[in-house]
């Protein structure tokens, strides 16, 4: 019975995280051995997510920094965006209207600039002016480098 508590079980994060963390010297060799992965230190799938310096955005306007009406989403017309990249080269744009949540995917032919913004334009521009308030882009690396070439 005691085998089937719920305070006596351990997951696998928690095993490895001591290993990793409390192991040290000639111990910590024996036990890397009977590892899966050779590995020396464990990391997290995102852990390299929010510390890439490459492609920072110079004189970017903070996302705080929105007008509160773009912030409780109670006006429509306040879009976000984002590029989406697939397979051989080929790139999705998505908005996503705020207050609906209604969302667009627009098929763009590069991550250039230029094609990216003809694209938006197009469809942006069958919208009625009431629904064209503010875009804010996801700043990611890819958007980045898409504006700097």
């Amino acid at each position: 019975m005691a085998e089937d508590s719920e305070s006596l079980r351990v997951s696998h994060e928690t095993i490895y995280r001591s290993l990793f963390i409390q192991a040290r010297g000639a111990l910590k060799k024996e036990l890397m051995n009977h590892l899966r992965s050779k590995r020396r230190m464990r990391r997290s799938q995102h852990s390299g997510v929010f510390k890439d310096s490459r492609g920072q955005i110079v004189e970017a306007i903070s996302i705080r920094e929105r007008p509160a009406e773009v912030e409780d989403r109670a006006i429509p017309g306040h879009w976000e965006g984002d590029l989406l990249s697939g397979a051989k080269n080929s790139y999705m744009a998505t908005l996503v209207e705020r207050h609906s949540r209604f969302a667009m995917l627009i098929k763009v032919p590069s991550k250039e600039t230029e094609a990216v913004v003809a694209a938006l334009s197009q469809h942006v521009g069958k919208l009625p002016v009431t629904l064209r308030r503010s875009l804010t882009w996801d700043r990611g690396n890819q958007f980045h480098f898409a504006s700097t070439k």
